[in-house]
């Protein structure tokens, strides 16, 4: 069975795309949630990953580490993890491949954090950039293939590398066009996006760099979070 690491859920943007693809895949799978240090968690990552970063997949001997590595790595064994069709199979690879290289500015504004709504000061031109090109890709993929999820009818992993977006538009209150806005709301309704989203939600630990880089965009508004003891 694959064994996943990932970091804490309420931050962790990249280990949620391997997760919420082998659980809403119904690909088993042993889950290790590592939580992140103070200053820096680099030297405890590295027992299990080589480059010191979550995620990372075991399984048996193998080690694969970085999010798009680990998902051509299942879909190796699980086929249905990229599109049956070969022209939207392309699609899907290119806009993963796009949302694991780019979109800087969304990251850096609009942080990840699952338990948070938070009022954005402003909408920078690199964000408005980002966003509208999100919006561009979701739009093809629904309109080519059809729905309801960005390469035809059934999840696959470029749904999976998007779904960090759909927390960070709710969180952050980001505005997209009709269809965009209701893929990210469709998203949020699936069975393995609730269940992480809950898990987060009770997570008691808080890493100070993170919710201060959360601030740095904007003011809280509310922290639906279980509060540390």
């Amino acid at each position: 069975m694959y064994r996943l690491f990932i970091g804490n859920k309420n931050y962790s943007s990249w280990s949620l795309r391997p997760w919420v693809l082998l659980r809403q895949l119904d690909i088993p799978f042993d889950e290790q949630l590592v939580p992140f240090d103070e200053g820096g968690s680099w030297e405890k990552f590295r027992h299990f990953a080589p480059n010191g970063l979550v995620p990372c997949l075991e399984d048996g001997e193998v080690t694969v580490w970085d999010s798009l590595a680990i998902v051509e790595y299942i879909a190796e064994q699980y086929p249905q993890v990229w599109p049956e069709n070969a022209v939207a199979r392309a699609w899907a690879r290119c806009a993963t491949a796009e949302m694991h290289s780019g979109f800087a500015a969304l990251r850096e504004q609009c942080p990840m954090n699952c338990g948070v709504t938070v009022s954005l000061d402003t909408l920078s031109a690199g964000l408005q950039k980002d966003l509208g090109r999100i919006a561009e890709l979701w739009e093809e993929g629904l309109q080519r293939f059809g729905g309801p999820f960005l390469a035809g009818d059934r999840f696959t992993a470029v749904d999976a590398f998007f779904a960090p977006v759909a927390f960070r538009v709710k969180g952050f209150g980001l505005s997209l066009p009709d269809a965009a806005a209701a893929y990210a709301r469709h998203l949020l309704t699936l069975p393995a996006m609730g269940e992480w989203e809950a898990e987060a939600l009770r997570e008691p630990w808080r890493e100070t760099d993170h919710e201060e880089e959360m601030l740095q965009s904007g003011t809280l508004v509310e922290d639906r979070r279980v509060q540390p003891a």
